[in-house]
């Protein structure tokens, strides 16, 4: 086995576990897996988002990426590492029942968990699919936006993925993607540690890196959409690293950031021109809830 097919089955294994727990117990731990004593301490809170339905929320994210995806009426959108359905059902409150959404998950515990939730939702549009996101089970040119929220930081090829998306895309068409990036270099306990990988930490990689595997996929408007700090608690730390070992950590300058990104397909004059207006009249209205930051210019 390969180091990146072990590294595929260490986190199928634990997003099975996690699949057949209940939210409350998810909540507890370190992006839904880790040792015991260990909690929540990157996701964001779906609670005010319309469509958002708390049996589908594990508690596994770090950012909101619908929330600022610019999905509109009709859209056909793609949800990478689906989980139980969360982001998904956000999608679709937004693209509507003449829209489509599709997520994808590698771990035949979440898709049937998934399914699950949208039979009760009674939703005929949202489609749950078992696929690896380095190799989407997605027809080219199909997508007008793709979401995701912290679940490329788990994947070993993280160009494949960024090649895929573009892939799968219309032209014209964006991504919001939440992930964990690093500024600066993890101490190599923190990076060895198959545990941590599966709970987002260990798998990312640095900022600028991951900016970098953005542009040479050749997407355009790159933007960091919301980018905050995450703070590991030191009991968690220490549970792989010495006291010294930690004092230096604290003292390096490392950080581990959350980050949501915005990025287009080049083409598709059409549909930018449709963001335009969008964005035009929500300036008109004075919108209280814009589809992206002010200023940022994605929608």
């Amino acid at each position: 086995m390969t180091d990146s097919e072990a590294l595929k089955t260490n986190v199928r294994e634990k997003y099975a576990e996690i699949a057949r727990q209940s939210r409350e117990t998810n909540a507890k731990s370190c992006c839904g897996v880790g040792a015991p004593g260990t909690y929540t301490i990157m996701s964001e809170s779906y609670a005010n988002l319309q469509g958002y339905n708390p049996d589908a929320d594990l508690s596994l994210g770090c950012g909101l990426p619908t929330e600022f995806a610019c999905i509109e009426a009709g859209d056909t959108v793609v949800d990478l590492g689906a989980g139980a359905g969360n982001d998904c059902f956000v999608a679709r409150a937004a693209t509507g029942p003449e829209g489509k959404v599709i997520g994808i998950d590698f771990t035949p515990e979440m898709v049937r968990r998934a399914r699950q939730n949208a039979e009760k939702l009674g939703f005929n549009n949202v489609e749950f699919r078992q696929g690896d996101i380095e190799d989407m089970p997605v027809s080219d040119a199909s997508a007008d936006v793709v979401v995701s929220n912290c679940v490329l930081n788990l994947v070993p090829d993280k160009r494949r993925v960024f090649a895929e998306i573009m892939r799968v895309l219309r032209p014209g068409g964006h991504f919001s993607i939440s992930d964990i990036v690093l500024v600066g270099e993890l101490p190599g306990s923190l990076r060895e540690s198959a545990e941590l990988y599966a709970g987002c930490v260990s798998g990312a990689i640095q900022r600028a890196g991951y900016l970098d595997l953005i542009r040479e996929a050749g997407f355009q408007d790159i933007q960091v959409q919301k980018e905050k700090p995450i703070l590991i608690p030191d009991h968690i730390l220490l549970e792989y690293l010495t006291e010294n070992q930690l004092r230096d950590f604290l003292q390096s300058g490392m950080g581990i950031f959350s980050v949501t990104v915005f990025a287009e397909k080049p083409g598709g004059v059409e549909k930018r021109q449709k963001k335009e207006k969008h964005k035009v009249n929500l300036a008109e209205l004075k919108a209280a809830i814009a589809c992206c930051e002010p200023g940022s210019g994605c929608c």
